[in-house]
């Protein structure tokens, strides 16, 4: 037998080995993620969802960004994305903190919509008119609140 046939056999039974030591002995069951949004049967319907501390000083970037959340996302996600209980959830939140919501993740969001997955407020539309440097801007934004909130 060649020196290539003996690899992929031994290939072969090395991944049948592991799929039969995965079957025998399974893992613990993944259920998402361990982030859960917080109860706001407590939050009156259109009450903000979280307290935002604001920072003293935002970048430029972010001044821009605030300017576009608020004409385009303060609608929905509350001034200084706080949420809107009902409505939609708040950013400055663990659960969009940059390591599970990539800055791609609101371009994405803006351009596409999103379905929902995390919180129940129905699926979230796209938002017309913003071009992706405006979400780079919110994006930005958003950051610097979380950032300021302990979330990074």
């Amino acid at each position: 037998m060649s020196k290539w046939g003996l690899f992929v056999g031994g290939a072969l039974l090395a991944g049948v080995a592991v799929a039969g030591w995965h079957a025998i002995h399974p893992g613990p069951v993944q259920q998402g993620h361990s982030m859960v949004p917080p109860d706001t049967s407590n939050i009156a319907m259109g009450y903000p969802i979280v307290d935002v501390r604001l920072p003293q000083e935002l970048s430029a970037d972010a001044v821009l960004g605030k300017r576009a959340f608020d004409a385009k996302c303060a609608s929905c996600h509350g001034a200084n994305a706080a949420g809107q209980n009902g409505v939609a959830p708040p950013l400055v939140h663990k659960i969009y903190e940059p390591s599970h919501h990539s800055d791609e993740a609101f371009q994405r969001a803006a351009q596409s919509g999103v379905r929902a997955h995390h919180w129940k407020f129905g699926n979230m539309p796209p938002v017309p008119g913003l071009t992706r440097g405006d979400v780079q801007y919110i994006a930005r934004y958003v950051r610097e609140l979380q950032r300021e909130n302990g979330i990074n």
